[in-house]
C-alpha cells in the first residue's frame, strides 16, 4: 500500500518504520529535517511540502495525519485543497470526537473519505504493534484493512462503529487510564506512608505475578522505580493532561452516566499543579514510561 504520512513525533516516527517493514511505501512530511532524514534511511520518501507530498501520491490517494489535535484543522485547510474525489484522509491523533464527526461529514461533501483512528500503545506500541480503534464507513475499513493489520499488534485492531467512534472509544480508553493509574498511585502513596519499611519494587514484581492487578501498568512503575528510584525524586508530582480524562467526562455528562472515580482522576491532576506528591510522582513517572512524556520537577519544587 502506499501512503502519505504527516507527523514523524514519538509515534509516527515508530509507526512509520513499522509500516514500511511490511513492505509498504510511504511518503513522509514533518517539520523535523533531521527525523525526516533518519526516516528517509529506512526507505521512506521524503516531501518538502504537502503539494510534493500529495503529488508524489498515486491517486486515489491516502493521507495519515499523526499530529497533535490543535494541530489537525490547520493542516487540513491545506491539505484538502490538494486532495481529489476518492482521496481518503486517516486522522490517527486524538482529536475531539465530534470534530471528527464534523470533518468526516465536510469532507464526504467534497467526495473524499475520511476514517478516525484511535491509536494506543505508546511510542513502543508505534513500533512493536499499537492498538488502533476505527470510525468511519465499515466499507472503507474493509478497504484499509490490511495496513490496520500491517500497524497493529495481533488482534489489537477492531472497527468501532461511525464517523466519531473511533475517537470516541480512544477519549474513554484514556479516561479509564487516568483512573486505573491514579488507584495504582495512591496504592503505592500509602504503601510508601506505611511504617513496614516496604520494598516497592519487590511489591510491583509480585503484584505483576498472576495478581489480580497484574498489568503493564504495574509492570511501568516497577521499570520506573528501578530507573529512578523509589523515592523518585527527580520526577515532578505535578502531572500534565492532554485533555482526553476531560472530554470523557464532559461526554459522560452529556450521556447522563456518573464517572466519579475518571472525574476524581482528572481533578487530582489538575490540582497537582499547586499541590504535588508523591501519588503525583508515580503517575508521572507512569506517563513518562509508556509515553515519553516530559516529567522533570519543575524549578522550585520539592
Amino acid at each position: 500500500m502506499e501512503l502519505g504520512y504527516i507527523g514523524l513525533g514519538k509515534m509516527g516516527f515508530n509507526m512509520v518504520e513499522r509500516i514500511l517493514e511490511k513492505g509498504n511505501s510511504v511518503v513522509v512530511l514533518d517539520k523535523n529535517e533531521e527525523a525526516v532524514k533518519k526516516i528517509s534511511k529506512l526507505g521512506a520518501q521524503a516531501a518538502g511540502s504537502l503539494q510534493a507530498m500529495t503529488a508524489a501520491l498515486t491517486p486515489p490517494r491516502l493521507v495519515w495525519l499523526m499530529i497533535p489535535y490543535q494541530s489537525v484543522e490547520a493542516v487540513l485547510g491545506e491539505l484538502i485543497p490538494l486532495l481529489q474525489k476518492g482521496d481518503t484522509i486517516i486522522d490517527g491523533g486524538n482529536s475531539p470526537y465530534k470534530e471528527s464527526m464534523r470533518r468526516a461529514h465536510e469532507l464526504d461533501c467534497k467526495g473524499i473519505d475520511f476514517l478516525d483512528v484511535g491509536v494506543s500503545g505508546g511510542p513502543s506500541g508505534a513500533r512493536n504493534g499499537a492498538c488502533l480503534m476505527i470510525g468511519g464507513s465499515r466499507n472503507l475499513f474493509d478497504h484499509f484493512e490490511g495496513l490496520f493489520r500491517d500497524i497493529a499488534a495481533d488482534r489489537g485492531y477492531g472497527y468501532m462503529g461511525g464517523s466519531g467512534a473511533g475517537h470516541f472509544v480512544k477519549m474513554v480508553h484514556n479516561g479509564i487510564e487516568y483512573g486505573m493509574m491514579q488507584a495504582i498511585a495512591e496504592g503505592f502513596a500509602v504503601m510508601k506512608a506505611s511504617n513496614f519499611g516496604l520494598h516497592l519494587v519487590s511489591i510491583a514484581e509480585v503484584y505483576n505475578r498472576r495478581s489480580v492487578i497484574e498489568s503493564r501498568l504495574v509492570g511501568w512503575l516497577k521499570s520506573a522505580f528501578e530507573e529512578h528510584g523509589e523515592n523518585l525524586e527527580d520526577i515532578s508530582g505535578s502531572i500534565s493532561q492532554s485533555g482526553e480524562g476531560l472530554w470523557t467526562v464532559e461526554a459522560a455528562k452529556e450521556l447522563e452516566v456518573p464517572v466519579p472515580i475518571i472525574e476524581r482522576a482528572f481533578q487530582f491532576r489538575v490540582q497537582s499543579q499547586e499541590t504535588p506528591s508523591y501519588a503525583g510522582q508515580i503517575v508521572s513517572a507512569l506517563r513518562n514510561q509508556f509515553g515519553g512524556h516530559e516529567v522533570s520537577k519543575k524549578e522550585g519544587e520539592k
